[in-house]
């Protein structure tokens, strides 16, 4: 299967015009996700490598692999005799193995939706020590060649309530807005998922254990645009979009609005649908009320705000000289909780960590039914990461032993204010609270090499663990639960 998935290929970068000299395939959407559907994992398809990370590489005569540290192993083992395995970090990167070994003027063809602006860029610009040139194909190439591609889903759009989210759309659009104007842009196009749904208080089940839904989102001055396949939204979502001023336009159209919006044409088709203008006032140095013009005045350069991690073929559309590039500003707004959203990552967290003793209660059965057998977990998914001061943290010290063993520990995180005895300065200290509770397991730590500090640490957290579990725990779970979280040095 993969070697003639490789000479269909091939025989479609013969054919092409112009013709291709190589063909990249990413492991990401149109939305650069992380975690993609089944339907979406054409770097999967091609190679049959099943990691989360990679990119695939396919020339006339070669088919590589790149793929990080955590992966080596599983790669070298699912690549068959066609392809070759890349290590990052060891071998050239895939840009200057390009440039290095594709010919002068070669040219290089993606499918522009699948890679992101930062990336289409940066290989830009290493392809032009060469005269290489980067092609835009007009399809996708995998997807012409895989016939058993799995069909399109149909799933709900589902609304998040403010129960849970914390903060209403309109307070949302609000904020944005609000830094469309102190960057003097007049839109903003949101492609990510998890902003979309996000912003918009929406859920879906698009992508396995994400809750989130194929769509795009553009947020002007005074409209808000919602793009995605019409049949997944109900009589009720389209309501809540309706009431909140979100229109609803088809996903394919996200293409020709942004065409639209760079030339200030991209209007809402119903005045119904308009959001309120209730926009903030222009800020500048001197003061926060400099006036009350309308913000769409206030934004004389028209910029349109576009995140580097959006797909090419849409910025490709836009007017480069009126664009901003600079990261989106629904990061930041998202990765700082709300109170609503912590509670509802400690409720939740409480309850994977019952879930958490349940599964090694099985896992500690199976090991004594199959002693001797090997075990490993599958990779899952996780949340984005970000090294920026947010209030949630993801610490994840980690250690992969080719052919042994790998082993990562990812404890969440909050930040709030430390309760202190001394206030140096009046400014307050900061510290850490645990949020996720799952039993450390003693039959992996080697105690001997633990301080004493380091012991009373684990006691106390596998203590927590203990009490706060309990109210979701059989008797039989329970002493479980007790028998391994014994406290070292009792």
């Amino acid at each position: 299967m993969a070697e003639k998935t490789l000479v269909n290929l091939r025989a479609l970068m013969a054919s092409h015009s112009p013709k291709l000299d190589a063909l990249v395939v990413p492991s990401e959407d149109y939305h650069q996700s992380e975690y993609v559907s089944d339907r979406d994992k054409r770097r999967e398809f091609v190679s049959g490598f099943t990691g989360s990370a990679g990119l695939a590489l396919i020339t006339a005569n070669e088919a590589l692999l790149w793929t990080d540290g955590r992966y080596f192993l599983q790669a070298s083992q699912q690549l068959s005799e066609q392809w070759k395995l890349m290590r990052m970090g060891e071998d050239p990167a895939v840009d200057i193995w390009m440039v290095d070994n594709l010919p002068k003027d070669a040219a290089i063809g993606i499918d522009p939706w699948c890679v992101s602006v930062d990336t289409a860029q940066k290989w830009e610009r290493a392809f032009a020590k060469k005269q290489q040139k980067l092609v835009q194909t007009s399809s996708n190439l995998v997807d012409e060649v895989w016939k058993s591609r799995p069909p399109l889903e149909i799933n709900p759009v589902i609304v998040h309530p403010l129960e849970f989210s914390g903060r209403s759309v309109q307070e949302k659009l609000k904020d944005l807005r609000e830094k469309l104007v102190q960057e003097k842009a007049h839109a903003i196009i949101i492609t990510a998922l998890d902003e979309v749904a996000w912003l918009y208080n929406i859920r879906g089940t698009d992508v396995s254990y994400c809750p989130v839904v194929h769509a795009y989102a553009i947020v002007t001055l005074a409209s808000a645009f919602f793009y995605v396949d019409k049949r997944k939204i109900s009589s009720e979502t389209s309501s809540y979009m309706l009431k909140n001023g979100i229109e609803v336009r088809d996903y394919c159209a996200v293409s020709s609005d942004a065409i639209l919006l760079a030339s200030d044409q991209l209007t809402p088709s119903s005045s119904a649908i308009k959001a309120e203008r209730d926009v903030p006032k222009k800020i500048d140095s001197n003061s926060h009320e400099a006036g009350n013009d309308n913000m769409e005045e206030e934004s004389s350069n028209n910029l349109v705000w576009v995140d580097g991690t959006c797909c090419f073929a849409l910025y490709s559309k836009l007017n480069v000289d009126k664009v901003l590039m600079h990261p989106s500003p629904l990061g930041l707004a998202k990765a700082l909780k709300n109170p609503v959203e912590i509670e509802g990552l400690k409720n939740a967290h409480i309850r994977d960590g019952a879930a958490v003793v349940q599964y090694l209660i099985w896992l500690d059965k199976q090991m004594q039914e199959f002693y001797g057998a090997s075990g490993y977990f599958i990779e899952g998914e996780s949340f984005k990461k970000n090294d920026q001061p947010f209030n949630i943290h993801f610490p994840e010290p980690g250690y992969y032993e080719d052919g042994n063993f790998g082993i990562r520990l990812e404890n969440v995180l909050i930040v709030k204010e430390a309760d202190t005895k001394f206030n140096f300065g009046g400014k307050g200290y900061l510290s850490f609270e645990h949020i996720t509770w799952a039993p450390y397991q003693r039959k992996l730590i080697d105690e001997s090499l633990l301080v004493a500090e380091e012991i009373e640490w684990l006691n106390n957290y596998n203590s927590k663990c203990r009490e706060i579990l309990a109210p979701y725990l059989n008797t039989t779970e329970m002493e479980w639960l007790k028998q391994a979280t014994e406290p070292i040095g009792a």
